[in-house]
């Protein structure tokens, strides 16, 4: 296991833990197409901790630790340095989960929606928050808690579950590779719940499938009030271009097919793929454009993986 980033470790493809390198990707939606636009490699904490094995594999040495949302984060920041347009940033519950990935978001001015986990809470409506009086015993208290104990989050499903059955629409989206994606999508109002405390207010967005109605996902937007439900399930399923793209360099530019131990021949190999995806997608683009024809679903959105 001396190729950079190798260790056992939960693989998302394989949807198990295995020995095995990850990245992270950044890619890019527009109505004219969708391709990559950067990657990291993710090295493990031990593998930071080992400088030795790290200076075997060639990682430079100012590389340390970072989690995966922290990576996309630099990814996002070197697109918006580069004056990338782009006004939705949307991911998958690994960076979703992570708070720092949603306020960095909403901190540069754009708009989220980011899957969340079934376990997450929610507030439905913002409590007052103050620091409580000291009573004379114990630590005096320096930080704030809702007023009152009984607004406490809400686990999402629970809220949910409560919902009516006209909240629900039935949407159809964009077609890809399986055809049509019809589901059943729905949303309301929240504050998010972060550090224990309301964090900004935001949308609840859930997707339930039309077979298995139990079978739901959940997302997270800081839109504006007035953004439509047709668009928060736009910008959810824009998504599925990141597994599209994959599919398209696996098969077609050779993302998969190497055999490196070293960190910039990871990084060669990589950035060659994605430059020849790059070309493909023109290329479609260039065809489309002649036949007149252009997706309009799709907005400017990058999505993570």
């Amino acid at each position: 296991m001396k190729s950079a980033g190798v260790q056992r470790q939960y693989s998302g493809t394989a949807g198990k833990i295995e020995n095995c390198q990850l990245g992270v990707f950044l890619t890019y939606a527009t109505a004219q197409g969708h391709t990559f636009s950067d990657r990291r490699i993710y090295l493990p904490e031990q593998w930071c901790a080992d400088r030795e094995r790290c200076r075997q594999a060639k990682v430079p040495a100012a590389i340390g630790f970072a989690t995966k949302p922290e990576l996309a984060v630099a990814m996002l920041r070197h697109a918006w340095g580069q004056g990338v347009p782009m006004r939705w940033v949307t991911a998958d519950a690994v960076y979703g989960e992570a708070s720092v990935l949603r306020d960095v978001v909403a901190a540069s001015g754009r708009w989220y929606v980011l899957a969340v986990r079934a376990h997450g809470s929610v507030r439905p409506e913002r409590p007052e928050v103050a620091v409580p009086a000291w009573r004379g015993r114990g630590r005096k208290p320096t930080k704030e808690r809702a007023r009152d104990e009984n607004a406490r989050p809400i686990p999402i499903p629970a809220l949910v579950a409560s919902w009516p059955d006209s909240r629900w629409q039935r949407l159809q989206g964009a077609e890809g590779e399986k055809g049509v994606c019809i589901y059943d999508w729905a949303c309301q109002r929240v504050v998010e719940n972060q550090d224990r405390l309301p964090g900004r207010d935001a949308w609840l967005l859930v997707r339930r499938t039309l077979t298995e109605p139990h079978e739901c996902a959940y997302f997270l937007s800081n839109a504006p009030p007035e953004t439509r439900l047709q668009t928060l399930a736009r910008i959810a399923s824009t998504r599925y271009t990141v597994e599209q793209s994959f599919e398209e360099a696996k098969g077609g530019t050779g993302l998969d097919h190497y055999e490196v131990r070293y960190w910039p021949s990871w990084h060669r190999h990589i950035t060659l793929s994605m430059m020849a995806h790059v070309w493909l997608a023109w290329l479609r683009r260039r065809r489309n454009q002649k036949k007149g024809g252009v997706n309009p679903f799709w907005p400017s959105c990058p999505c993570l993986k």
